[in-house]
């Protein structure tokens, strides 16, 4: 049986604990990729949408784990990059 991965109180712990450890040791089965997002946001737009549109974007930033704000963000890069 593989070991439950720690929980962690502060990023280093959590730097230092994969830099550290064997991760085939550990169940990984819950984890998810994750897209960090290093570009700084500049520009603030307008947009109006239907409250049926922006309510089924939030059911699915939060079944994502993401703010809604990324989600939108995310599919205009799929689309125009």
């Amino acid at each position: 049986m593989k070991k439950q991965i720690p929980t962690f109180k502060t990023d280093k712990e959590a730097e230092h604990f994969v830099a550290s450890a064997d991760l085939s040791n550990y169940d990984l089965s819950g984890a998810r990729m994750v897209k960090f997002e290093l570009k700084p946001k500049d520009k603030a737009i307008s947009l109006r949408l239907s409250e049926e549109l922006f309510k089924a974007i939030q059911k699915k930033a939060e079944s994502e784990g993401v703010p809604y704000q990324r989600l939108i963000r995310q599919a205009i890069e799929r689309e125009v990059l």
